[in-house]
């Protein structure tokens, strides 16, 4: 069952969130051949979140989302004293971290905050999902605690940086998840795994503990099976956070509502007329290119996984949309391919600059053996930190040292601001711009470690939208040529979340490719054998 269909049941009186909360849990580890979980919730402390959500309903006080089970990317930290989780962020440096707090997002989805600042939507925690190490890489590889699998493929990568969560909901372990999008981590991974996910608009959810990679770029969105799953989980985690300096400060948003709500103009069978569609050149987008790519190929895109019915399932979509009332308009975005140097330039720096305080003195970490203090940051650094973020550290460095930071940093925030200003230009000619989530579907394991560039090059589709600050999301468009999941990305203009989730609940209501189930995914429960899976 997903989120809306479990709501539904627990509103109902069909079970109970302990019902549900015990037959997930049951062998949860074992059932996880994927890697997607780094830690999962003791048996006692998850069904005493579930009595309570179940009290709470008996009481009259249960909102939507209460009683239902969720995991969080081991990027958010827990409150170790109320979830006996650790929080990680997928590396070494902070292994057996306890955090004394819950990151707002994981407050607001559960119990609420301690002080009472934040409501809570009483879902009920599982665990804490796999990640690449603070959120870098597009695989889930570079994860300290070792990678996660693709549930339609073991040999294949479920995406990054966000895989853990991917994984388990297209796996069936739990319903939804939590992700993070920097440069495309819940788009990229959620069209890898066959699901539903949407990065809102930058500043939409709280960035307070989220432990961060760039900080102008990190945004926090839900990872599930439907758009109607993710606006009830986004209506519940976003708003206001004065602990946040980046928060938006916007009134509470009912994205469910604004999803269901009918369209001006809308008509039978035509729910989103008078709805423009931008559908992006295949030559902005390098669609034209993958038709002729072969194996090696020195194109940009890069060769492992190369899917050529990629292109077809994008069609497919545009004519879907088109049934359904939608407009379809060409629109261009000239400058895409400068997303990738400016967004590794930007992100590498920030993430110098937030990674700093990984040095073994306060907390995470401590190499066991030194000399003096400058040792000790050495080898804690050295030991702490995985190849990929080391990697990044050191570009971030350069290139804001004396010198370089006008010849890169600064070019690079330019650049971010022309592509900014292209997305602009399209929506004076439309309403949603759509185009595909990545260039290949899922490759195999171990593949980029010959050419870590390549797992740069894969973001190419998702980068732009995250320097902008964009709302966007992924959702599933059908199976390629190779029998694993493509992803259509549909982007929208600032705090335009809603029109994004009705856009993507009518397709869904067109079509059935978000109901289609991995193989290797979890042996079916009691629940999901009564023709609810």
């Amino acid at each position: 069952m997903g989120v809306a269909q479990l709501s539904r049941g627990l509103a109902a009186g069909t079970f109970s969130s302990e019902d549900i909360t015990r037959e997930l849990l049951a062998g949860l580890a074992e059932r996880d051949r994927f890697g997607a979980f780094l830690a999962i919730t003791p048996e006692d402390v998850a069904l005493a979140e579930a009595r309570r959500a179940d009290a709470l309903r008996h009481a009259g006080q249960a909102g939507p989302l209460t009683g239902v089970p969720v995991a969080h990317k081991d990027i958010f930290v827990t409150d170790f004293e109320r979830s006996a989780l650790h929080s990680t962020a997928g590396s070494k440096m902070l292994a057996g971290y306890q955090s004394p707090f819950d990151a707002s997002v994981v407050a607001r989805l559960g119990p609420g905050s301690r002080d009472g600042r934040l409501p809570g939507a009483g879902m009920v925690t599982l665990g804490k999902l796999n990640c690449d190490e603070f959120a870098m890489g597009s695989a889930n590889e570079n994860s300290a605690f070792g990678p996660a699998r693709n549930p339609w493929d073991l040999t294949r990568v479920p995406g990054g940086s966000s895989g853990g969560s991917a994984a388990a909901v297209a796996a069936r372990l739990v319903p939804a998840a939590t992700g993070t999008d920097t440069g495309g981590s819940i788009r990229q991974p959620a069209a890898f795994c066959g699901l539903t996910g949407i990065k809102p608009t930058y500043g939409t959810c709280s960035r307070y503990g989220m432990i961060a990679f760039a900080s102008s770029l990190d945004q926090a969105g839900p990872m599930a099976r439907t758009a109607e799953d993710c606006a009830l989980l986004l209506s519940a985690m976003s708003g206001f956070d004065e602990r946040d300096s980046t928060s938006a400060q916007r009134p509470p948003q009912d994205f469910h509502a604004q999803m269901l709500a009918p369209r001006p103009g809308a008509e039978p069978g035509k729910p989103l007329k008078g709805l423009r569609i931008g559908f992006v050149s295949g030559e902005d987008w390098n669609l034209e290119k993958l038709r002729g790519m072969e194996e090696g190929s020195p194109l940009n895109v890069p060769a492992h996984g190369v899917d050529r019915g990629i292109p077809t399932r994008i069609d497919e979509a545009r004519k879907v949309f088109e049934a359904l009332g939608a407009e379809v308009v060409a629109v261009k975005l000239p400058d895409t391919e400068l997303a990738i140097p400016a967004y590794y330039i930007v992100a590498s720096a920030e993430a110098s600059s937030n990674l700093s305080r990984f040095d073994g003195v306060k907390f995470g970490h401590r190499a066991a053996q030194y000399a003096d203090l400058l040792e000790m940051y050495k080898k804690t650094r050295a030991e702490g930190f995985g190849p990929e973020v080391k990697r990044r550290i050191m570009i971030g460095t350069y290139v804001l040292s004396h010198g370089y930071y006008d010849a890169y940093y600064l070019q690079a925030q330019k650049l971010r601001r022309m592509i900014a200003d292209d997305f602009q230009a399209c929506f004076r000619q439309c309403d949603l711009i759509a185009g595909p989530v990545a260039p290949t579907v899922a490759w195999t394991l171990g593949q980029a470690d010959k050419d870590p560039l390549a797992d740069y090059l894969a973001d190419i589709f998702t980068l732009p939208a995250s320097l902008a600050g964009l709302p966007c999301m992924s959702l599933p468009v059908g199976l390629g040529d190779l029998g694993l999941p493509v992803g259509l990305q549909l982007i929208g203009n600032y705090f335009e979340e809603g029109a994004l989730l009705q856009a993507a609940h009518a397709f869904q209501h067109a079509t059935d490719h978000h109901r289609a189930r991995p193989p290797q995914s979890a042996v079916a429960s009691a629940l999901q054998a009564g023709g609810h899976a």
